[in-house]
């Protein structure tokens, strides 16, 4: 492992991509969501805040580094 792997951490957080349960809109949202995150097309719920990483709601489908 080389000294700047050392110095830089990752980050713990990512995007992931959700597809809505309950229309199947999918959607692009960020893990440590601090507000709620709706549907665009329906408003269902697909994530709240929890205190760091959000609670998720839907299905999620990829997450992006």
């Amino acid at each position: 492992m080389t000294e700047w792997n050392k110095l830089i951490p990752k980050p713990k957080s990512k995007f992931l991509r959700v597809k809505c349960l309950k229309c199947g809109n999918e959607q692009l949202l960020y893990s440590n969501a601090v507000n709620k995150v709706t549907c665009n097309v329906c408003g269902e719920i697909l994530a709240e805040p929890a205190g760091g990483k959000a609670k998720i709601k839907g299905e999620i489908l990829t997450a992006f580094e």
